[in-house]
């Protein structure tokens, strides 16, 4: 399980870390809460001898994503994602820059991902934007382009991976986003799924976000989340 810390301060951010990094993978931190506070988000989960998982979803020429890339190889996180939908000549250009940027602070290459498509958007939202083809055949084709690319793997909707693992195999890395544990109100994300669910289908990781933020309980929802993942890997 990784967190989506969406924080609103720093010291939101730790004491979120701080109850959390036990039932934990790592956190994710976004868009929302980089660009308020920048580089010391990821100080922070580092200092707290946690991962980081840069979610910030490049896309733009194959130039830019490379010293996108190469920067955050520099920050040393365990993961950052860039958009499938940027082409294969920008994915190949963000490892060669993950590449880089890691031999020169002498640590690991971190993990490339693709995005394939938003978890947010329906078939209907798709074809609005122009794509011809629904979720499941859009997220397939992005998932090979990745591959091709030397991607470590894709950020994928639950509902997908079934088709991903039957045609990509059991190596390619698979991050869920979308993944709910009670039915949530005000709801933005359309193709979701359980935790459980999610697992079985073949997820690595999970990212789980408001269901814990929004518990009554989040520390003891965190840990129920974390033992029915668990519990499934065990089948």
């Amino acid at each position: 399980m990784i967190f989506a810390l969406d924080a609103e301060s720093l010291n939101q951010a730790l004491d979120w870390a701080e109850k959390l990094r036990r039932y934990v993978s790592g956190f994710k931190i976004g868009a929302q809460f980089f660009t308020r506070v920048g580089l010391q988000a990821v100080k922070l989960i580092q200092d707290v001898q946690s991962r980081v998982f840069l979610d910030m979803k490049f896309h733009d020429i194959p130039f830019t994503v490379e010293e996108a890339a190469y920067e955050a190889a520099r920050m040393n996180v365990w993961m950052f994602n860039v958009h499938c939908s940027g082409g294969l000549e920008m994915m190949k250009r963000a490892v060669r820059g993950a590449e880089r940027g890691a031999k020169e602070i002498g640590q690991p290459k971190p993990k490339v991902l693709g995005v394939t498509v938003l978890t947010s958007l329906s078939d209907e939202e798709l074809e609005q934007i122009g794509f011809r083809d629904k979720a499941e055949s859009q997220t397939l084709r992005l998932a090979r382009l990745a591959l091709s690319a030397g991607l470590d793997g894709i950020v994928a909707s639950p509902k997908e991976i079934p088709l991903l693992r039957r045609e990509l195999g059991q190596n390619f890395l698979i991050v869920s986003p979308g993944i709910r544990w009670e039915p949530a109100s005000n709801e933005d994300q359309k193709r979701v799924s359980g935790p459980k669910e999610a697992v079985l289908a073949g997820a690595n990781y999970l990212v789980v976000g408001r269901p814990i933020r929004d518990a009554k309980d989040p520390v003891a929802t965190a840990k129920l989340i974390q033992e029915e993942i668990l519990n499934a890997e065990n089948k």
